[in-house]
């Protein structure tokens, strides 16, 4: 029984014993075991009729079969119950008194049947409602986590493919230019790019080590395409190989250095990657000695940084940002910051 209908089976119980009490000589005691043996069975009764039959014809609600049988079932349960208490079956035997107790007693559980069958069945539906609630809180937060999912691919797609479309582009200049040799280079670290970003779309959590193999790789094929014109250096801490990085965190940092800084410049410049591990905090940290912040020109989209911060929302909420700040003597830094987590193999 659970607790509902034993709450429910105590409270009536001790109602319905006071009551006897007031309006006849036997104690207290004696009618608390009489009323509770009464409510238990008609609470035992709705509660099996709640699992059997398992199928009820469409003209007959479950509810209405069990109220009429605690109803019914009420005259024998208070005739068991007075044996019980007087230690005899053969109570009609006992008298008069007892005879005129049967009957009141009797009465006052049919009147009470329906009252009782209507609180099971109110505890019932509380419980199904809850139920029901709860279900729906998590088929809410399982859709929320989908929908969070696919706007992480959708944002990451968005990057993608402009990157590789331009590399290609690059590749058939080459060939064009300079014949196969150069060509081949580049091929060579075009496959490393894809080879190391192409795996993220089937729906694992990429590491830090995972993403410092596509930065090394892109960075490499920007180093072809000017190559008296582009230093890198990439370092990242042993212990932040394995953690959690939002797709493409690295490369929107870079490809902005790459970009903004060293591609506009005359005498192009160095760009330098960072990544630390402090107070479980993962810390990014891109440097380029290229023009430095200049004012975004008319019509300029902007998108790359924008998806990385919305990126670092979806993943982290509040507990993520992204900051420009001017570097010096000239150049601009990028830092990334958010929560250190293991990737999970999904």
């Amino acid at each position: 029984m659970s607790w509902p209908r034993l709450r429910l089976w105590l409270v009536v119980s001790v109602l319905w014993a006071l009551a006897r009490t007031l309006t006849s000589e036997t104690a207290l005691s004696v009618w608390l075991i009489r009323c509770g043996l009464i409510v238990a069975l008609a609470v035992l009764l709705y509660g099996l009729l709640d699992q059997w039959p398992r199928r009820l014809p469409a003209w007959a609600p479950r509810w209405i079969l069990q109220l009429t049988a605690v109803v019914v079932m009420m005259p024998p349960a208070v005739y068991l119950s007075y044996a019980v208490t007087t230690g005899t079956l053969d109570v009609l035997s006992l008298g008069s008194g007892y005879l005129e107790g049967l009957a009141i007693t009797s009465f006052m559980g049919i009147l009470l049947g329906p009252w009782i069958a209507l609180g099971a069945l109110l505890r019932r539906s509380e419980a199904f409602a809850r139920e029901q609630a709860l279900a729906f809180q998590l088929r809410g937060s399982e859709l929320e986590r989908k929908a969070l999912d696919a706007r992480l691919k959708l944002l990451q797609a968005h990057v993608e493919p402009h990157f590789l479309f331009n590399t290609l582009a690059n590749i058939r200049a080459l060939v064009r230019k300079s014949g196969s040799a150069d060509a081949a280079a580049m091929l060579d670290s075009l496959i490393t790019y894809l080879r190391a970003a192409v795996p993220r779309l089937d729906g694992q959590q990429p590491t830090l080590a995972q993403e410092a193999q596509t930065v090394g790789a892109y960075l490499e094929l920007m180093r072809m395409r000017m190559p008296d014109r582009l230093r890198y250096t990439v370092t990242i801490e042993p212990a932040a190989l394995a953690l959690h990085c939002p797709p493409m965190l690295l490369l929107t940092l870079v490809e902005n250095a790459i970009k903004h800084g060293i591609d506009p410049s005359e005498t192009g410049g160095t760009v330098d990657v960072q990544v630390a591990l402090c107070a479980q905090r993962v810390q990014v940290r891109v440097a380029d000695s290229g023009l430095g912040l200049q004012p975004r020109p008319a019509g300029g989209s902007g998108t790359g940084l924008a998806n990385l911060r919305e990126r670092l929302a979806l993943a982290f909420g509040d507990e993520a940002h992204v900051r420009l700040t001017a570097a010096q003597p000239r150049g601009t830094v990028a830092e990334a910051e958010f929560p250190a987590r293991r990737a999970e193999a999904r």
